[in-house]
């Protein structure tokens, strides 16, 4: 996720006015993430986070955001490959298909760069964001991107079918 997008533009820390739980949130998921051994970085002028995840099937690259003045958590599992232009009519169907009865979180790509991730986020307005909170949304997130993520390997440069993808995850 390029760091200067658009909604984080729109939430660096001067611009915002920031809730007081939003920011004990902030350090909550800090907390978490250091001793979750994630070896967070803290975004520049952003109440988010950047790291890294190894599985079983590829690396990824992780955003993790509190939207202070909304009192939201928002998680990103990133693809580090971008799909190339001509493929991104076939990823879109592909994780439409992988968005089809998930339970938490959801695929997303940008089509202008071919960027794909996966996104689980909560509201937490009014109550704390606890350890477990996070944990239930970062968990499914970045097992879900692992699991996916040689099917869209395979549609993307190697021929399948999103159907095909598909069913080979999911059958």
């Amino acid at each position: 996720m390029d760091e200067s997008t658009s909604e984080e533009t729109a939430n660096r820390r001067p611009a915002r006015k920031a809730r007081p739980n939003a920011l004990t949130a902030f350090e909550t998921l800090g907390r978490f993430l250091e001793a979750d051994q994630w070896f967070p970085q803290v975004v520049d002028e952003q109440y988010a986070y950047r790291t890294y995840y190894k599985g079983k099937n590829g690396e990824l690259r992780i955003f993790a955001q509190v939207r202070v003045d909304l009192e939201q958590f928002i998680f990103y599992a990133i693809s580090t490959v971008k799909v190339p232009e001509e493929a991104r009519p076939a990823i879109a169907e592909f994780i439409t298909r992988a968005n089809f009865g998930l339970r938490v979180g959801n695929f997303e790509m940008d089509y202008s760069d071919g960027e794909v991730r996966y996104k689980s986020s909560l509201d937490f307005e009014g109550e704390p964001l606890t350890d477990n909170l996070i944990r239930n949304a970062v968990y499914p997130a970045v097992q879900t991107m692992d699991s996916y993520l040689p099917g869209l390997m395979k549609v993307a440069f190697g021929g399948l079918t999103p159907f095909e993808a598909i069913e080979e995850i999911e059958g």
